[in-house]
């Protein structure tokens, strides 16, 4: 490690290890067999490093997913733009959405969340609540485009949920559940098409 590095890089780069160290943590032995005694040994760091850091499994895991999340973003913005047609407003955000949900290591790790999750129902809900954190952004999107008048929507979040189940029924479950391959793009570009254009058939 280079010496001269400032405090905040190191911490970064100790940060950096820690989550790569839980990834191959994680894959390997599935959520409950992975400590965080495991991940810290493996990461080099001391276990009250990993906790500086996370200061639990659950925080540790969902912010591999975030991160996961955050890799797939581009430099298109989120919000809700008044002056843009919503067609494509809302095809660029679902198109975001399935290339996280191609990524192999998410599609895994969201496999060993949903195996975790099934034999803690308490568990399931928190990892569920972390995640919608990062589904926020569609509802935040729906929800000023009905304040500008452009949508007829009284219940944003449902409104949300249903868009979410639109992709997910063919981008998520079934390559979580079944081992069915990530879509390529131009499946991506069908499905994010046909839910555009079903969502704004509906409220539009």
């Amino acid at each position: 490690m280079d010496p001269t590095a400032s405090p905040q890089r190191l911490t970064d780069r100790k940060r950096a290890a820690i989550l790569a160290a839980a990834i191959e943590e994680f894959l390997a032995a599935g959520y409950d067999a992975t400590s965080m005694d495991r991940i810290a040994a493996r990461a080099s760091v001391s276990k009250r490093t990993v906790y500086n850091h996370f200061p639990s499994k659950e925080a540790l895991f969902a912010a591999i997913l975030h991160r996961l999340w955050d890799a797939s973003q581009d430099s298109v913005p989120l919000a809700y733009r008044a002056a843009e047609p919503l067609h494509e407003q809302l095809l660029a955000l679902l198109l975001r959405k399935l290339r996280l949900m191609a990524d192999d290591s998410f599609l895994a790790l969201a496999r060993v969340a949903i195996g975790a999750g099934i034999h803690s129902p308490e568990r399931a809900r928190d990892m569920v609540a972390r995640m919608g954190e990062r589904e926020e952004d569609v509802t935040a999107w729906i929800r000023a485009a009905a304040a500008d008048g452009r949508l007829r929507v009284d219940d944003p979040l449902f409104a949300a949920h249903q868009l979410h189940g639109l992709v997910k029924a063919f981008a998520f479950w079934p390559q979580v559940t079944m081992g069915q391959p990530p879509l390529g793009e131009d499946e991506q570009q069908r499905i994010a098409q046909a839910a555009t254009e079903m969502f704004l058939a509906r409220y539009a």
